[in-house]
This record gives structure tokens, C-alpha cells and sequence, in this order.
């Protein structure tokens, strides 16, 4: 059974730690971020179908996702995309959403990507937008840029009970104790029973790489 990774929001593959599966493990960019090709509109369905695409339709993968890439996991997990998935976890995924915070995302969305004149101010800039010490630049005309779409974070709010009432395999609900995004009172109005992940915040893969193995054991 391969083991899919998907990153969030501004982040990319590579963030994720070596971690330790009995079978192949992959760590895609989502759909206009790190390498990977942008889309002309960005929605869950349409990150689920072009991630539906690098996989095997015919290998059983289990997903863990991280925020937006939870989501994307989510819409997998229906079905929908012809892909056999045994089971998911979903951390971090953001639940409520305020009209002031999706008037930002959509105003970020609409601006032109930021070029810088030296790597690491993009770098930081990077960082910033994936709530990172650092993250993936591309080099362009000018200067060097964040290695993500300005038009993804205009992607919106996901219908977290839809996708989970449409799953077709079992789903972990996870979040950091610390985290300032999805906090654990509001992922218990969805689930009664969240995976809480002490001593982390919303990036709680990278602060502390070993809460990985932990999650690991609820897909196998």
C-alpha cells in the first residue's frame, strides 16, 4: 500500500520528515506549489483530481494531509476520483472560517506573486505565507519568487461535513494542541473524538517530525 503525503497551503513536498512505511511513500506538490503546474481555478475537487492523476488507480494508498493538503485528502477519500484510498488522516485542517478571513485569502489571491531581488527575502516571504521559517523560491525575471500560486489561496472554505459524510474509508481528525487555526474545540464540533497532538502548534510535522509516526499507525 503506498503512502501519500500532501503538503498545505504555500508549503511544498519536501516538508515532510522521512518517515518509515512497509511500502512506497510519495510527497507530491499540490497543484501550483514547489514544481508542480499551476491550475487556472483552484478547488478542492480540482487539487483532488490533478493528485488523482500522479497515482495508481489501481494500488490502495492511505493519506495523511496536512490543512489544505487534508482536505484534498478528504475528497479523495470519497471516491469520487477513482482512486482506492484505505483511510486518511487529516491534520490541521483549518474549520472555521470568518468573512474577514476569506476577504484576505481572496485579496492575496488577486495580487501578482512578489518578486524579490536577493533568495532569502523570498525565502522568509515563502515562509510567511506557509506560516514557515523558510519556504520554496523559484528564481524568475527580476529577482526570485515564492514557489506557489498566488491565485491558490483563493481556493475558499471547504464543506468539512460534506466530505466527511461522503468519505468511503476511515478518517482521522488530528490538530496540534497548540494551534491557533483549527483549535480542538472547533474540530469537536465535527468529530467527538479528535487525535489532539501535544506540545505543537498548526505545523505540527515540522515542529516535532516524530508526531508523523504517531499518525502513521492510525492509517495502518
Amino acid at each position: 500500500m503506498t503512502l501519500v503525503l500532501l503538503h498545505g497551503l504555500g508549503a511544498h513536498g519536501a516538508i515532510w520528515p522521512a518517515v518509515e512505511w512497509d511500502g512506497p511513500c510519495v510527497t507530491p506538490d499540490l497543484p501550483g506549489h514547489g514544481s508542480a503546474a499551476p491550475l487556472p481555478r483552484y478547488t478542492f475537487g480540482g487539487l483532488a483530481a490533478r493528485i488523482a492523476e500522479s497515482l495508481d488507480p489501481d494500488e490502495p494508498v492511505a493519506i495523511l494531509g496536512h490543512s489544505l493538503g487534508g482536505v484534498v485528502a478528504l475528497a479523495l477519500a470519497s471516491g469520487w476520483f477513482g482512486i482506492k484510498v484505505t483511510s486518511v488522516v487529516a491534520l490541521g485542517v483549518k474549520v472555521s472560517w470568518s468573512p474577514e478571513e476569506l476577504a484576505r485569502a481572496a485579496s492575496l489571491a488577486a495580487r501578482p506573486a512578489r518578486v524579490f531581488a536577493t533568495r532569502e527575502e523570498a525565502e522568509a516571504w515563502a515562509g510567511k505565507l506557509a506560516g514557515l521559517p523558510s519556504g520554496a523560491v523559484v528564481e524568475v525575471s527580476g529577482g526570485w519568487r515564492a514557489a506557489v500560486d498566488p491565485l491558490a489561496f483563493g481556493v475558499g472554505r471547504p464543506d468539512l461535513p460534506g466530505l466527511l459524510a461522503a468519505a468511503r474509508c476511515p478518517v482521522t481528525m488530528a490538530v496540534g494542541e497548540g494551534d491557533g487555526m483549527s483549535t480542538v474545540e472547533q474540530l469537536r464540533v465535527l468529530v467527538p473524538s479528535p487525535v489532539v497532538l501535544a506540545g505543537v502548534g498548526h505545523n505540527a510535522h515540522v515542529e516535532e517530525p516524530g508526531v508523523v509516526s504517531v499518525l502513521l499507525e492510525y492509517l495502518r
